[in-house]
């Protein structure tokens, strides 16, 4: 079972979770609910990532954008290390309570991607083209990631001898 902590439990009446003014969220088999970060101001999709019940709690608590980092296992603020914090301007829960949709304005470069972009969502996929190239659908990153996380992917360096292919967990906000 799923810690559902400083939340109440969700009701098993679907009436009473999906039309109800409780807020229960159903975390998955992780603890975890999807959340998905949109610009306040633009309404560009910025970003998408997890929460456990204690980022959550967090993230409603201080007004400052709180994830679960599924590969550090640690929760995270955005921004807290390129000062592109995300603050909170509306939190909204789907119909059954196991996403939430957070609208936030971006501090520092406005820049919600590792990579430097405004948003995560920097490429498009084209429809009716099965091998085509991704396009870009912004002009140039807001910052770079050299400068502030010391690796052009914003990514920590692999340790000596290391192929694995992982980032180690050591991505930053």
């Amino acid at each position: 079972m799923t810690e559902n902590a400083p939340f109440p439990a969700p009701s098993s009446d679907a009436d009473a979770l999906e039309m109800g003014t409780t807020l229960s969220p159903r975390f998955d088999a992780s603890g975890l609910v999807t959340a998905v970060v949109v610009d306040a101001i633009g309404r560009d999709v910025v970003m998408l990532a997890h929460m456990n019940a204690e980022a959550l709690a967090k993230t409603i608590e201080t007004g400052v954008a709180t994830y679960w980092s599924r590969s550090r296992q640690a929760l995270w603020v955005k921004g807290e290390t390129s000062g592109n914090r995300q603050l909170v301007k509306r939190l909204r829960v789907d119909c059954d309570q196991d996403a939430v949709v957070l609208e936030v304005e971006v501090e520092g470069h406005g820049a919600s991607c590792h990579r430097g972009f405004h948003s995560c969502f920097y490429r498009e996929v084209p429809i009716g083209q099965a091998s085509g190239p991704l396009a870009f659908v912004e002009a140039a990153p807001a910052f770079d990631p050299t400068a502030v996380y010391g690796t052009a992917s914003g990514h920590a360096p692999h340790p000596p001898g290391c192929d694995c292919g992982e980032d180690h967990g050591t991505k930053k906000g």
